[in-house]
This record gives structure tokens, C-alpha cells and sequence, in this order.
């Protein structure tokens, strides 16, 4: 049943947000506060977007319907009604429409359900610091080779290099966006190719001498922080996986009767499965009373429905004394095993690769895939267990062997 303004001024709060809806997917969005907020769901390029209008009484119910059908003619025209309502807001500030600023976020939004939230949230950080300042409201044609290598210069120059080079690649795939949007001719970026000299490799903070090993687990076993975190600190050893991939686990993806964790890679596009051991078990299920309400294994403090902190794991490193730049950090424990299993352990480095969710080939080349060599990944997880154990409670301490040829 379409709205009518009576409807409306009789809508009262409830203790949830509710809509009301109207004709062609214009809807009024009632929330606890009282506030009404005119809301329109629309399909564009295959995906379902929604669109703001304004707030009821100040927009009344004519105006929202008009402001409705004009977002439905401009999608007719294969138009997305959000990007165009944000172009005339950057025009009525005086900013042109094909300003750099203003194409990069069109790109970063359009890119935006494809990569991590925290991801697309660094990349905009680095344009708003690094970029805008300097470019945002140069006409993105009138930008030049010149102008993006000092915008990276001043990066290089206090000593982010690692950071310049990644500022040149956003800037060439902002710049390649608009050349196939037809705001722009080509890439300038292309004639940057060396003028920034390469960023030295590093690597992250790992402890890989079993008797400090066997000092970090017992440090772990005596953290005074949150059960949550301190599980997470006894998992990220025995699992060795990504730190965001940790933090990011859910109960859905945990099965107990198979010893399994299956979960999807979005670094490398793949699946994966993480054989788990006794320990492991053993933790998860100590931690499942706790947070089992919860999508997440490791859920945030304030809000069960999101996972912790990507600092969370880090943090509490730092409040057992560890230095997370020059001793351990959380994506350490990956160097941790991968060094450890194949020198004092002789595993085979195969499976080590596989089981750290790395894309190796195979002699006919085929991607990697989640049950390659998985009788070997299930014994040597629980091989690996048993040693940290032995490590932790001092039984056996084996100093790395010098390897000669």
C-alpha cells in the first residue's frame, strides 16, 4: 500500500528500526530515535544499492517521490543515481566533476565491495594525507607524469618508500578507471617506472630459536588480558594463518567432528583448510561457551557482531614485553612455523606452502587447492602441536642446526 502523509505522521518509534514502503522502491526507514529518513533501493550493474534522500517532515512525501522518479530516469539512462547526486554536490562546492579528487573516490567507491573494508579504508587514508592536498582539484587531464612523481617524492622523502610505491599504483589504477569511464586519455603513472627506487624488502618481526619460542608460549599462558585475546595468542601459534584471517574466524567455518576450519582466502582467491590439532580443540572449545553467540570466534569487545581489533593481537604481544617491530609480530608466527618445521621438524616444504595458504603450482600446473597433501598437513599440524608443547614446558629445546651445502 502506497504512503500517504497521515501514514507517515502517525508512524511511531519501536525499539528496532522498521520501513515503511512506497511505490518503486522508495521507502521511509523508521528508527528508534524517531527520526524518519527516506531510503530507495535500486539495482545498478547488477548489484542492489541504496540511496539517500533526506529526512521526513523536512522532505515531505511529494518531494521524496519526486526525488524517486528522477533516480529511476537517470538509471533508464544507464546512469548511477548516487554518483550523479554526489557530482552535483562537488559541483554546487565549485569543484569540477572530472577533478582528480573526484574521480579517485568514484573509483574507490566502485571498487569498494571488491576488497577488505580495512583495506579500502588505508587507500583512502593515503589519497586524503598524501594526494588530495596536491591534486584533488586539478582537472584529472591537466595532471602529468611530473606532478604525480612529486606528490611521490614528498612520500619518499621522509622516508615511506614502501608507501610511494604503493601511492603510484592506486594513482595509475585511479587514472586507469577514468580512461575507461573517458575522463582521461592514458596513465601518466606508466612513465614513473623506476623514478622512485625500489622500496627494500622486510620482513615481519618473527622469533624462530625454539628456546625463545618455548619463553613466548609460557609468556602467552601467563597473559592477564581478555579470555578472547588470550585464546586468540595461544591459537595463532598451533594454526599459523594470516593474523586478519584469525581475528576473522567463525563458528560456521569450524567443524569440531572433523577437526577442520574451512575458510575462504581473500589474498589468494582460494579456499583453505587448517587441519586442527588436539590443542587447538582443545582451546576453541574452552573459548565456544563464551563467544558461540557470537558469528565470530573472536569477537570485539563492544560489538559481538564484528570481530576484535586488527591490533588486538599485536597489542597484547606488546603488553607481554615484546618489541612487534624488532622481536614478534602477529603475522610472525607464520615465519615461526614455516622456519621451524622445515629445519628442526623435516617437514616437507610442499606441504609447509600448502598449508600456509600460499599459491603454489604443481608440475602440471594447477592452482593450489585446499585438500592437496592433507593426510601430510593433518600429521604434521599435530606433530607441530606436540612440539610447541615440548617446547613450552622446556622437555626438548633444540638449538636450530647449521646447515652446510
Amino acid at each position: 500500500m502506497a504512503l500517504t502523509d497521515l501514514l507517515i505522521r502517525k508512524a511511531l518509534p519501536s525499539q528496532k528500526p522498521y520501513k515503511m514502503g512506497d511505490d518503486r522502491g522508495l521507502f521511509l526507514l523508521v528508527n528508534p530515535s524517531g527520526s524518519k529518513l527516506w531510503r530507495q533501493k535500486y539495482r545498478f550493474d547488477g548489484k542492489e544499492k541504496l540511496l539517500s534522500h533526506g529526512t521526513y517532515p523536512e522532505l515531505d512525501l511529494k518531494n521524496a517521490r519526486l526525488k524517486c522518479d528522477e533516480a529511476r530516469r537517470l538509471l533508464s539512462q544507464g546512469v548511477d543515481p548516487a554518483l550523479a547526486i554526489k557530482a552535483q554536490k562537488y559541483a554546487d562546492q565549485g569543484i569540477v566533476t572530472d577533478g582528480f579528487e573526484v574521480v579517485c573516490r568514484e573509483w574507490l567507491e566502485y571498487r569498494k565491495s571488491t576488497v577488505e573494508p580495512a583495506q579500502h579504508a588505508k587507500t583512502l587514508a593515503r589519497f586524503e594525507k598524501d594526494v588530495f592536498p596536491w591534486l584533488g582539484k586539478c582537472p584529472i587531464t591537466q595532471i602529468s607524469a611530473p606532478d604525480v612523481l612529486e606528490v611521490l617524492r614528498r612520500i619518499d622523502q621522509r622516508g615511506a618508500r614502501y608507501t610511494a610505491h604503493r601511492v603510484r599504483s592506486e594513482i595509475s589504477r585511479a587514472f586507469r578507471y577514468a580512461v575507461a569511464t573517458g575522463r582521461a586519455q592514458r596513465d601518466p603513472c606508466f612513465d614513473l617506472r623506476g623514478a622512485i627506487p625500489p622500496a627494500r624488502e622486510t620482513h615481519f618481526a618473527a622469533i624462530i630459536s625454539p628456546s625463545e619460542v618455548g619463553e613466548l608460549l609460557r609468556a602467552i599462558d601467563a597473559f592477564r588480558g581478555t579470555f578472547v585475546v588470550q585464546c586468540a595468542l595461544r591459537l595463532a601459534p598451533l594454526v599459523f594463518v594470516r593474523p586478519g584471517e584469525l581475528r576473522q574466524a567463525k563458528w560456521s567455518d569450524i567443524h569440531f567432528d572433523k577437526g577442520e576450519w574451512r575458510y575462504f582466502v581473500n589474498k589468494t582467491k582460494t579456499d583453505h583448510l587448517v587441519p586442527l590439532s588436539r590443542q587447538a580443540l582443545a582451546i576453541l572449545e574452552a573459548l565456544k561457551p563464551l563467544t558461540g553467540d557470537s558469528p565470530y570466534v573472536f569477537p570485539g569487545n563492544r560489538a559481538t557482531d564484528r570481530p576484535m581489533s586488527d591490533a588486538a593481537i599485536n597489542a597484547a604481544l606488546r603488553r607481554l614485553g615484546y618489541d612487534t617491530k624488532a622481536e614478534i609480530t602477529g603475522h610472525g608466527f607464520r615465519a615461526m612455523a614455516r622456519t621451524i618445521l622445515a629445519e628442526e621438524l623435516d617437514q616437507k616444504p610442499e606441504v609447509i606452502e600448502h598449508q600456509l595458504a600460499h599459491r603454489v603450482p604443481d608440475a602440471l600446473g594447477n592452482a593450489y587447492n585446499r585438500t592437496k597433501f592433507l593426510k601430510d598437513r593433518r600429521n604434521m599440524m599435530q606433530v607441530w602441536a606436540d612440539y610447541l608443547d615440548k617446547l613450552k614446558t622446556g622437555a626438548e629445546v633444540i638449538p636450530l642446526q647449521q646447515r652446510t651445502g
